[in-house]
């Protein structure tokens, strides 16, 4: 591989489609202080905190310990961790006691 073709850390640290699309944009300080209006951006935003909080695929997590890590990222975690929930990102046991990420996303690293 000649150096014109290794990508460069900013191009490999960028987001799918480019900064326009980039769900950080959406977090203040690392934090998500309110759902964006748009589909698009609440699906994007989403499926990038399911892969900071859970970032091992099929990894169990207790729902105390899922709502603590969406706590850090999210003003509402309870909100958060439903909305992955309900795009199919996380599964969740019938009692709603663990919880685990299913979904590979284009934020994986």
């Amino acid at each position: 591989m000649t150096a014109e073709q290794v990508p460069s850390d900013s191009a490999a640290a960028a987001p799918p489609g480019g900064a326009a699309d980039d769900p950080r944009r959406f977090l203040r300080s690392g934090r998500l202080e309110s759902m964006p209006r748009r589909w698009r951006d609440k699906v994007a935003v989403t499926r990038y905190l399911a892969t900071q909080v859970l970032p091992i695929l099929l990894e169990p997590v207790t729902e105390r310990d899922l709502t603590d890590r969406l706590h850090e990222v999210a003003h509402d975690p309870v909100g958060m961790r439903r909305a992955m929930v309900d795009h199919g990102l996380v599964q969740r046991t019938r009692d709603g006691a663990e919880y685990w990420r299913t979904e590979r996303t284009e934020y994986d690293v």
